[in-house]
């Protein structure tokens, strides 16, 4: 970590995505990730940072459920509570947060201490009505942060029966006017995007690089789904010819992606 100067300040982010009930590290004999992740392992990781900076940010992009017996087990509830523990921030939501259905998501809601962001799911007809936020707004270190999420298009991935009642907007037009809130109405000077759209696709489909390029104020984006590992962050220009960082840390809470912003 970089030494600071006088007149700057640091924003240090913290975040995960996909880690699809992993509470465990992986076996030793595990062909591609062998005793890595757990979050035994990331909780040491969080307690180290918080030591170098008390005011930082921890994240997650989604589908933090489904993937191990613990989810099948236990609902989501082991998952929620680890979370809580490791003192997250905020994430948003996956489409394998809904494989127990909004009620099943709704049953597990209350063993996390931490919110929901969500800006682009109406849940205005759910039993997740008002409890999914669509932006958040911290202050660290003196800067004030607002933070919104985007959710992917459930149908396809999930059974119409999972998310009966939501309805999807289009993430680009809901972003745009999210950030102008955040920005103009809030004075946020740092905007943060946890979305659940994928990195990039061939074939136009929606994504983190799409956002990017075609919103104004947003200025980090957190992203999951599609399991791309982006080593180092990857930068795209926006609306206004300004960078835009797009973060994504693979699958299975293997690694912990790390971003620091100096104002």
């Amino acid at each position: 970590m970089a030494a600071l100067k006088s007149h700057q300040k640091r924003i240090t982010i913290l975040h995960t995505n996909d880690t699809h009930s992993r509470i465990d590290p992986y076996p030793p004999n595990d062909p591609n990730y062998p005793n890595m992740g757990g979050y035994a392992r990331r909780a040491a990781l969080v307690k180290q940072f918080r030591l170098e900076d008390p005011e930082l940010l921890l994240l997650d992009a989604g589908d933090f459920f489904q993937g191990t017996p613990y989810f099948n087990m236990f609902g989501g509830e082991a998952e929620l509570k680890l979370m809580s523990a490791l003192g997250y921030d905020a994430a948003t939501l996956g489409n394998h947060e809904f494989d127990n259905g909004v009620y099943g998501f709704n049953q597990a809601f209350g063993h996390a201490s931490f919110p929901f962001v969500n800006s682009n799911y109406d849940f205005s007809d759910t039993v997740l009505k008002g409890k999914v936020k669509p932006y958040i707004i911290l202050e660290r270190n003196g800067i004030k942060v607002g933070i919104y999420g985007l959710g992917i298009e459930l149908r396809g991935l999930v059974a119409p029966s999972m998310f009966a009642g939501l309805k999807y907007n289009d993430p680009v037009e809901v972003a745009r006017s999210t950030e102008e809130t955040l920005k103009n109405k809030h004075k946020c000077q740092l905007i943060i995007c946890l979305s659940h759209l994928g990195f990039n696709y061939d074939y136009g489909k929606v994504s983190d690089v799409v956002v990017a390029r075609q919103t104004r104020w947003t200025d980090v984006i957190i992203g999951g789904h599609t399991h791309t590992l982006l080593d180092p962050a990857v930068n795209e220009t926006n609306l206004r010819n300004q960078e835009v960082i797009i973060g994504q840390t693979g699958f299975g809470g293997v690694r912990i992606g790390k971003i620091e912003v100096l104002f």
